[in-house]
């Protein structure tokens, strides 16, 4: 077996307007409804589909939690606007710019949390 891509993810979140507010905001995904009214947030090729807690759709995670996600995101967006954008938002950065490892190479990285303690990477290929 070979794997090719991640098509989605799912988060369990506290208030799925809430996680839908933020992520169309401050990142600019577009929040997409499907099949029996389920929520997610689309971009690029992929999406986050998401479960409100105590209202998860099976199958689900074994310990389903909100917050307890820590993802990356590569942004076509060069890292110093991705940072001006949080700022304007007051949005806290947690930490950077800093160096990492991407999937495919060495990325430049800023990090934050959403409403639900999340810890989001959003980085530059270098």
């Amino acid at each position: 077996m070979r794997i090719a891509r991640i098509d989605h993810l799912v988060l369990t979140v506290a208030s799925i307007e809430a996680t839908c507010a933020f992520y169309s905001d401050v990142l600019g995904m577009e929040v997409v409804t499907f099949a029996g009214g389920r929520r997610a947030l689309s971009f690029g090729a992929q999406k986050i589909n998401l479960h409100e807690v105590g209202r998860e759709f099976e199958p689900k995670a074994a310990r389903p939690t909100a917050g307890s996600g820590d993802f990356c995101l590569i942004a076509d967006t060069p890292l110093e606007e991705v940072i001006a954008h949080l700022q304007a938002r007051d949005i806290a950065i947690e930490e950077g710019p800093v160096n990492r490892t991407g999937a495919t190479g060495p990325i430049r990285s800023v990090y934050f949390r959403d409403p639900d303690d999340n810890l989001v990477e959003i980085a530059n290929y270098v």
